[in-house]
């Protein structure tokens, strides 16, 4: 009797365990290993945005002093132009290395990778949004007493905010797409997912990962155009009118 309810055990045991992602099967969808495995994906994908924000907060931190500068003395234009341009031009798996010696396996080497690749789009954006601020309407809020620093943060931002929330959600959708390479690194969030399930062939892995990066790109998307809205208001209204 003992053995026989031993072999029922056994026996109900190997019917709950998942298949799915069994060698046997390894199919490329399974719940089953969703569900086994949710705390390892949580894990990665609050890693994976929180390298994504940090990352594209830094190339707005870096890309607006430089987009001012360009601005303001024309003759270095191309030159911000062509610097920002340049460090995209550098393979990740070559610059995320570079940055090793100094800042070590970390997740702040991955967030100074991406936050330079962001300046190419981020740099021409601010820039192009300024430069799409009417001239009268700089000249007439100089001649109601406006002084360049008001005039910048109370007219030309607000108004420039369209082109710069496109440039925005460019930068924003990449630098998730980016992110996975950080696993040069050890720190590439869902990319550890995408690069052990290759590794390993483990296709649940593998996919899981992938989904998980595009529908994290369409969330923050989604984020920003709302409050590309919210921040907006009158583009609203001349839509509706």
């Amino acid at each position: 009797m003992t053995l026989l309810a031993g072999s029922a055990v056994v026996a109900d045991l190997a019917a709950r365990e998942p298949k799915c992602y069994s060698k046997d099967v390894n199919d490329w969808f399974c719940l089953d290993y969703v569900r086994d495995r949710s705390d390892e994906i949580q894990q990665a994908t609050t890693t994976h945005l929180q390298i994504t924000v940090t990352a594209v907060l830094l190339g707005l931190a870096l890309a607006f002093p430089l987009a001012l500068l360009a601005r303001r003395l024309p003759r270095l234009e191309a030159l911000v132009l062509g610097l920002s341009t340049f460090v995209y031009t550098i393979p990740s798996l070559a610059l995320l290395p570079l940055l090793v010696p100094l800042t070590g396996l970390t997740k702040t080497t991955v967030v100074i990778g991406l936050g330079l690749y962001c300046l190419t789009i981020l740099v021409r954006a601010m820039l192009d949004g300024l430069r799409s601020v009417p001239d009268e309407v700089r000249e007439s809020a100089t001649g109601m007493g406006f002084g360049r620093t008001r005039l910048l943060l109370r007219v030309e931002l607000p108004l420039a905010l369209p082109v710069l929330m496109a440039g925005l959600r460019v930068a924003t959708v990449s630098t998730v797409a980016l992110t996975t390479i950080g696993t040069v690194v050890s720190e590439g969030g869902l990319g550890k997912l995408i690069a052990d399930g290759k590794s390993t062939e483990f296709n649940a892995e593998l996919m899981t990962g992938a989904v998980l990066c595009v529908l994290l790109a369409l969330v923050l998307d989604v984020v920003l155009v709302l409050a590309q809205r919210g921040l907006t208001p009158w583009t609203r209204r001349v839509r509706t009118a």
